[in-house]
């Protein structure tokens, strides 16, 4: 699973996903790209099976880039643990994506497959998304 080898802080605040995403909203690698269309947090282990997917999809014919990663640590208290004692011990990691946001990049396969791939992989993330190709000008 995708996760930092070392962090600056163990745990972080839950914060907030108001807004639209600036930086990462154009495609910068690839032919063809997966844009978010809400706001959320996408696990490690979602981002691996829709990578897994993808490659699986399209034989390893393409290139595929990876545009998120998990930076963020969600903590988690044991089960019939009762209140207090301070915050839960780390249990896995994720990114947060805001709406815009480009999760997955592919180039040099058709566009048809391209799409077909992509949409199998947008059923393996938890927000609504949407095919984006570059405009050839």
């Amino acid at each position: 699973m995708l996760m930092p080898k070392r962090v600056k802080f163990r745990k972080y605040h839950r914060g907030k996903m108001r807004g639209t995403s600036f930086r990462g909203a154009t495609l910068s690698f690839g032919e063809f790209g997966l844009k978010a269309l809400e706001n959320n947090w996408v696990t490690d282990r979602q981002i691996e099976a829709a990578r897994v997917t993808l490659m699986r999809h399209v034989k390893r014919g393409g290139k595929v880039w990876i545009r998120i990663f998990p930076d963020k640590s969600i903590t988690k208290k044991p089960a019939e643990t009762r209140m207090g004692k301070g915050k839960g011990a780390p249990d896995h990691w994720v990114c947060v994506v805001k709406r815009g946001k480009i999760l997955f990049e592919m180039e040099g396969i058709p566009a048809a497959l391209a799409k077909e791939s992509m949409r199998l992989a947008a059923h393996k993330l938890p927000i609504r998304t949407k095919f984006v190709a570059r405009t050839s000008v």
